[in-house]
């Protein structure tokens, strides 16, 4: 059976790489300075880069870039020491990856990192248009700090709506038998999709007439 191999990227020519595989599923090129300073997780399938994610351990994160000063001075999160937090950016998986398994398995492999970094907090900053991600860290039960239009450095780029979220590692654990849910659900769809595509033209379908 086809299996994901994990590895770190640290090369320029990985960092590279890996940002240019980002910006070709998301439409956004991440800076190289902010990237070579985290912690790169390439998935491999063949020897060909197929997912990844970045996670960033110590400040300044990204994500808290785009948070408004109005909501950093009231909300009391902004209180909490950032030494004890991590985020999460960078996450894609490849179109050409179609099997659920695999797919989660980059998830599986993201939650055991979070959970083994042992910080308190986890930052999660998404593109609104997509429902995946949605879904998915919707799972780990975040609390917004900020949602919508991301006040831009001059040269900087970011998607034209997005959601800054934040939770706990324990919370991501504790939640992981939801993936686990969202694993069999989308192997049972895929399994669906490929009866209905597998499913002779000939065969009469309930309510169909022939001519």
């Amino acid at each position: 059976m086809e299996k994901l191999v994990f590895k770190g990227l640290s090369s320029e020519a990985e960092i590279n790489l890996f940002l240019d595989k980002f910006k070709n599923c998301v439409g956004v090129r991440l800076p190289f300075d902010y990237a070579k300073r985290s912690s790169i997780v390439g998935a491999f399938l063949h020897d060909k880069l197929v997912g990844g994610y970045m996670l960033v351990t110590s400040p300044e994160f990204r994500s808290l870039i785009f948070v408004p000063d109005a909501i950093k001075n009231t909300n009391p999160f902004f209180q909490q020491n950032q030494f004890e937090m991590m985020e999460v950016n960078g996450l894609w998986i490849s179109p050409a990856l179609k099997c659920p398994k695999m797919q989660l398995s980059v998830w599986f492999h993201l939650i055991k990192d979070i959970f083994l970094s042992r910080k308190k907090y986890v930052l999660l900053m998404r593109d609104l248009r997509n429902k995946t991600t949605e879904r998915l860290f919707n799972m780990a039960n975040p609390t917004p700090l900020f949602q919508g239009s991301p006040k831009l450095m001059a040269g900087d780029n970011s998607h034209d709506e997005i959601q800054v979220s934040y939770t706990s590692r324990w919370s991501i654990v504790l939640n992981s038998h939801k993936y686990w849910k969202e694993l069999k659900n989308r192997q049972q769809r895929a399994t669906q999709f490929a009866e209905q595509r597998d499913q002779p033209r000939h065969v009469k379908q309930p309510g169909a007439k022939y001519t």
